[in-house]
């Protein structure tokens, strides 16, 4: 209040101010007017004695005038000093309080184990973070910060400068965009909405279709159709939802969503996405060059926690042989283009593609018999290339993709993975199929797992007058590695103690060791019909090298060496062995057998042969038998 009347008061004074100064400079333009007309009528003056004292009197009133008008600036000058300084000290004494109040708020940390909060939520009370720890749980990334993040949040764009710099033909293809989800957090899909609509062309965006693989969340009901309507307000007929009446699965939903849209170029979408800047002109202009080319953009990453915008290389998109996706460096042929916007041919789709609506239909869509995750991304790159069609990257077109710490639908992806594998190789991958049985460690004949009815694939293939796999591997994938000579594969155990098993020990490290049996990939073994024996997953990639079992001629440990490197260094990696019998090195001659250590540990040891006999889990055919 006091500050109030302060400043009425500075009012007050600068009213006064400015009628003062108004009455000195009438009283200066009188005195000035009255001596012109003197000087020029000097006659009258005698006549008019009297007017010389009346200007004496303006000039006595006008001094008085002026020094009152330097009296009132000194005055709002000390009271703006005044102000300031009062100012001054109450920021100061907020500033304390505030500071007071910090120090006594320090929250417990109560998931101090969660990797929610390693990096992200120091200043969240302990409610807050109970309600941000079970979302969490529940969705498997930080809704609780999603929840408070704007939905038109700007993030960085990550082309680099010379998809900035490049332009597109204004005559493009039309766009639908599908987005995917079962009960994805409602936050997350309207922010995939609106990056999609305020960073794609309106004359291109036909529409934005949903499709709901039958989530149960109350939230992705009426809430969503409500929000839904608000965005129709704004921009009539865009948005569409498809509802699954069951849960149906991933490749299911996206070709729902094929089914629906109507423009000339489809983009399926996780929901769990932002688009970055001008992503979608680059597709629709590669694609308007060439229908049969498939487009993946390029992925960055937005972090479960904090949701900080990681940037990720440009890359091709690849697999191994148990079919996860991954990484592969770009190819020598794309840095010889000299052109960092140009297209980079990819074996494989990474996840999320855009290809012409009516070209994707004629070769297939997806593999409807593919189950909830995994394998239908590699079963398309591979079908496009052997069918007629391309795969490429488009290094201008980016997309932003929301990780997850884990999937709650499904804890063990590598179930549906696995046997979605087994579906892709009976398909198309000829003699070569034995490579995913190899690297899942499963038997040729009778697996034990039901891969489904491939029947209709089959037929597609022959009406699609494909070519085999070996024609991919050679011309589009030869990064992978063919191994024709696997006789043995699994789990290796000797018969006097058959509930430890070979297995590669520590990494880093190249020491392998006997461990109780658990027949993950540490313990899978391949042996070769020309003696070399891997040990550890198959890698069989030309930048991911496999580990051969040496023995090196002297001490008692055998040795695990980068096969490559053992060939070059002439080691003895080359090994004699039947199913039931003792593993020899063909050229020390000394025998791969076990030590106790105690009466509860074995080694893993080479020397003189004692008789020592291995069993390996799985054979190829008829070997060893």
């Amino acid at each position: 209040m006091a500050r109030w009347r302060n400043l009425n008061t500075v009012a007050l004074l600068i009213m006064n101010a400015s009628f003062v100064c108004f009455i000195v400079h009438f009283l200066q333009n009188q005195r000035k007017g009255s001596l012109d007309y003197l000087e020029l009528n000097s006659r009258a003056l005698n006549q008019e004695s009297s007017i010389l004292q009346r200007l004496d009197q303006l000039d006595w009133n006008i001094n008085n005038l002026s020094k009152s008008v330097d009296v009132f600036h000194e005055n709002i000058k000390k009271i703006h000093h005044d102000l300031k300084l009062q100012d001054n000290s109450k920021a100061a004494l907020q500033k304390a309080d505030n500071a007071k109040k910090e120090k006594k708020i320090v929250h417990r940390l109560l998931y101090p184990s969660s990797v929610l909060f390693k990096r992200w939520g120091a200043d969240l009370s302990e409610e807050e973070q109970t309600v941000a720890q079970n979302l969490f749980v529940k969705y498997g990334y930080n809704v609780y910060l999603s929840d408070h993040l704007p939905l038109d949040r700007p993030i960085k764009d990550t082309r680099s400068p010379s998809c900035r710099a490049k332009t597109y033909p204004k005559d493009l293809p039309t766009l639908s965009v599908v987005l995917i989800f079962m009960n994805e957090a409602l936050s997350i899909i309207l922010r995939a909405i609106t990056s999609v609509i305020n960073r794609t062309p309106p004359h291109l965006l036909k529409e934005i279709i949903l499709v709901d693989d039958c989530s149960s969340n109350d939230d992705l009901k009426g809430p969503l159709e409500t929000h839904m309507k608000n965005f129709n307000a704004k921009h009539p007929g865009l948005l569409r939802i498809v509802r699954h009446e069951e849960r149906k699965g991933l490749t299911q939903a996206r070709i729902s969503g094929w089914e629906a849209s109507t423009a000339d170029v489809v983009a399926i979408l996780d929901a769990h996405i932002e688009v970055n800047m001008a992503w979608a002109e680059p597709i629709l202009s590669r694609i308007k060059e060439d229908r049969t080319v498939i487009i993946t953009p390029v992925f960055d990453n937005i972090r479960f926690d904090d949701f900080e915008l990681v940037q990720y290389a440009v890359a091709a998109d690849g697999f191994d042989w148990a079919l996860w996706c991954l990484y592969e460096p770009l190819p020598v042929e794309w840095y010889n283009l000299k052109d960092e916007t140009a297209p980079v041919q990819s074996p494989s789709i990474m996840g999320i593609l855009a290809a012409d609506r009516k070209f994707l239909g004629e070769i297939g869509v997806l593999d409807g018999g593919m189950h909830i995750y995994g394998g239908e991304n590699v079963e398309l790159g591979v079908r496009a290339w052997q069918c007629g069609g391309r795969v490429e990257v488009l290094p201008c077109s980016r997309i932003a993709h929301l990780e997850r710490a884990h999937k709650p639908y499904l804890l063990d992806l590598s179930i549906a993975v696995k046997r979605n594998a087994l579906r892709v190789a009976e398909v198309w991958m000829d003699e070569y199929k034995y490579m995913v049985y190899f690297a899942w460690n499963l038997p040729i004949e009778n697996p034990g797992i039901d891969y489904g009815n491939v029947s209709s694939r089959i037929e597609l293939r022959k009406k699609l007058n494909c070519k085999g796999f070996d024609w991919y591997i050679k011309n589009i994938y030869p990064n992978l590695i063919y191994l024709p000579n696997i006789v043995g594969y699994g789990t290796m155990i000797n018969t006097l103690k058959e509930d430890i098993c070979i297995d590669q020990g520590p990494v880093p490290g190249n020491t392998p060791i006997m461990y109780s049996c658990h027949k993950y990939s540490p313990q899978h073994i391949f042996y070769h019909s020309t003696g070399e024996m891997y040990v550890g997953g198959l890698r069989a990639r030309r930048n991911a090298v496999d580990r051969c079992l040496t023995d090196p001629g002297y001490g008692e440990l055998p040795v695990l060496e980068q096969c490559d490197k053992a060939v070059n260094k002439g080691l003895n990696l080359r090994w004699d062995f039947k199913q039931g019998s003792a593993v020899i090195n063909r050229n020390t001659k000394r025998c791969l057998e076990i030590e106790a250590n105690n009466a509860a540990s074995y080694k893993l040891v080479v020397r003189t042969c004692t008789g020592q006999r291995w069993n390996i889990q799985h054979t190829v055919k008829d070997w060893g038998k």
